[in-house]
């Protein structure tokens, strides 16, 4: 029973951050590209913009104290323990179209937009 206990207490929180195929895919090949098995996709929330909060997405090796961690078939979304409210339910996807190329994230909690359209309350 200890055992069990010792493991429970150790296992990292998760979060509702979802990454689609598509853009676990993605991530996948430019962690391939780089030659790196050991960096995570952080997403997060920092104050700015011209709304109150922009995304921040990016490749980190760090998993700090207070992160959640979600496996999406080997690749690890990783979001701060502060940002983890803003990000609940919210979408990674990868759009490569002519239109746009990069990551998105739809969010269910952004309760408005502005001409940025990076930023949200």
């Amino acid at each position: 029973m200890s055992v069990a206990t010792e493991e429970t207490a150790t296992e990292m929180p998760t979060h509702g951050v979802t990454l689609t195929e598509v853009a676990a895919e993605k991530v996948r090949s430019l962690l391939e590209q780089e030659g790196r098995e050991d960096l995570r996709l952080r997403v997060a929330v920092q104050p700015g913009g011209c709304s109150g909060l922009i995304y921040q997405l990016y490749f980190d090796e760090r998993v700090l104290d207070g992160d959640a961690v979600r496996d999406f078939d080997g690749v690890e979304v990783i979001v701060d323990r502060m940002s983890v409210p803003y990000l609940d339910g919210s979408t990674i996807d990868f759009e490569d179209t002519i239109q746009k190329q990069g990551f998105s994230i739809d969010n269910p909690n952004a309760q408005g937009s502005c001409a940025c359209g990076d930023s949200f309350h």
